[in-house]
């Protein structure tokens, strides 16, 4: 949608084309943020990031697997991307300030982040349209709109309340007072995709919703439109200035994946839209387009399903001191609090070496269940459900043999993988993997632990253990492109009158996740570059 509204903002004439029944896609299902550096949102709250600092941190981290020209055209159109967006939606932005870079010690990085995000919107704006927009991923029981920055503090609200009452109070004030006076309030993903419909419906751009690509119509090698199914029957849709394909990845395309990336990976465990089967992608194959990075995701680690339902989502609670995570052999394997994308490619890293985690369990103890949410539905002192007790993605015991025969680990090497964590808690000091060494590690740790955050021994029962599973934000490889967003070939010709951006591209940062949004950010721009390279601007 970013694509369509710079193109309008453009004089071009733009029809969305959108698979599934709702609008939105995956940002809806995702937590929202936008990693925009040196942007005027950061520049506005008193930050002092500059495009050269920024630079300097992306050639560090991406380190050669992507061409330098893409994350150089990201970082010289951000500005002008917020700018488009504030003069085209309702969206009003605001830096989660302390949120830090993925990797704030490299050159470059900043522990003060470069995270963004849209202020709690009111949904109800959509009017008879709101009913299209896609639900997201942890709808709420209660009305509360909560922004990421909000959900550091709120996930600690048993230990810092004078932080997270606060907050809590606020946002449920706004959303039950909204709603009282018949506004619908949402935050992160649903507050970015709200705000980017909104501002479709507003510009009179037309979006057709399940409506599928089937392929792409071209003329003496230029891309000139596409076959859209719609309402049974073939479409032609003629594109004299081009097509944008931001169709996501290949998240629910399990020959993809498994050809791809690893046969081991769970079905569909992935957290993207269930309509995002590598569509675009094999379309612009057909056509000639190059593929990249296909054996890269968003990886994020999350809790075990249960039967017929869809992980649940971890973010801060591999961070949280009390507790660790073991593999089938009972030992530890990563630093736990490192990103979501670094974790995953070390469990892939390890299938590669022939050394795999088959199995991995987040253990934890009773201080640590009455100290913070567990799988944004778990309140602190809330049981865990005995639906998890059933499906044997939980278990509970005084005694950590006990424990470690219930999860199918050697209780010896359990327990000595456990007193050696203990030992290192005490010290402050994770000599094996280095947890909490990061800001990052730390954004997500608890402060009232001293001297590190994210390490606290456990020591007195009852312990539990939940199995966790592999699961992804979403692919993050796909077309070769451009810094102008253009298709490119193997020969890296251009096919002109095609672009790629967001996931359906590969990833502009290569095989790293420089921080929060990145994802989103780079469709949000790309979609900025692709629409004015179309319309010759």
């Amino acid at each position: 949608m970013a694509a369509a509204l710079a193109a309008r903002e453009c004089g071009l004439n733009v029809l969305v084309v959108e698979k599934s029944s709702y609008v939105g896609g995956s940002t809806a299902r995702s937590g929202g943020a936008l990693w925009f550096p040196a942007s005027p949102i950061l520049a506005e709250n008193g930050g002092d990031d500059t495009v050269d600092r920024a630079e300097a941190y992306l050639r560090s981290v991406v380190a050669g697997t992507a061409p330098a020209e893409r994350s150089t055209a990201y970082l010289a159109n951000v500005t002008a991307t917020v700018q488009m967006l504030r003069r085209t939606t309702p969206m009003r932005f605001i830096w989660a300030k302390d949120y830090s870079d993925y990797h704030p010690e490299t050159p470059g990085g900043t522990a003060a982040g470069r995270t963004c995000e849209c202020r709690p919107l009111n949904s109800g704006i959509l009017g008879e349209y709101r009913a299209r927009l896609r639900p997201g991923l942890m709808e709420p029981k209660i009305p509360m709109p909560t922004t990421g920055a909000d959900y550091r503090w709120m996930n600690l609200m048993a230990r810092v309340p004078r932080k997270g009452i606060p907050i809590i109070a606020k946002r449920f004030g706004q959303g039950a007072g909204g709603l009282l006076l018949g506004r619908r309030y949402v935050a992160g993903g649903q507050a970015l995709a709200a705000g980017l419909f909104a501002g479709a419906l507003r510009a009179g751009i037309p979006i057709w919703t399940d409506a599928q690509l089937l392929r792409l119509a071209a003329d003496g090698g230029r891309v000139s439109g596409a076959v859209i199914g719609h309402d049974g029957r073939e479409v032609v849709v003629t594109a004299r200035r081009g097509v944008v394909l931001a169709a996501g990845g290949f998240d629910h395309s399990m020959a993809m994946r498994r050809k791809f990336q690893s046969e081991s990976l769970g079905e569909h465990l992935s957290l993207g839209a269930e309509t995002n089967t590598g569509d675009a992608i094999r379309t612009a194959q057909d056509v000639g387009a190059a593929i990249e990075l296909m054996d890269q995701a968003w990886w994020f680690p999350a809790v075990a399903p249960l039967p017929g339902k869809a992980p649940l989502v971890m973010l801060a609670e591999r961070a949280l001191p009390g507790s660790l995570i073991v593999d089938q052999n009972g030992s530890r394997f990563a630093n736990e609090a490192t990103d979501y994308m670094s974790f995953g490619q070390r469990l892939l890293g390890r299938e590669r070496s022939g050394n795999p985690v088959e199995s991995m369990w987040i253990v934890f103890d009773q201080q640590y269940r009455n100290s913070y949410v567990f799988a944004a539905e778990l309140f602190p002192r809330m049981q865990i459900p005995q639906a998890w007790y059933r499906a044997a993605i939980a278990h509970r015991s005084n005694d950590l043999a006990d424990l470690a025969n219930k999860i199918g680990v050697p209780d010896a090497q359990f327990a000595a993988t456990v007193a050696r964590f203990n030992e290192m808690a005490r010290r402050g000091n994770d000599a094996d993997f280095h947890r909490g060494a990061s800001a990052y590690d730390r954004y997500y740790g608890d402060p009232t632990i001293t001297p590190n955050p994210n390490l606290r021994a456990l020591d007195k029962g009852p312990f539990y253990a939940v199995k966790m599973v592999l699961s992804d934000l979403g692919t993050c490889g796909g077309v070769r492109a451009d810094d102008r967003a253009r298709v490119l070939r193997e020969d890296g010709s251009v096919i002109e009158g095609l672009y790629a951006i967001g996931n359906t591209a590969a990833n502009a940062f290569g095989t790293t996740y420089p921080g929060a949004g990145a994802t989103i950010g780079q469709g949000l721009v790309y979609g900025y570059i692709a629409a004015r390279h179309a319309a010759g601007t």
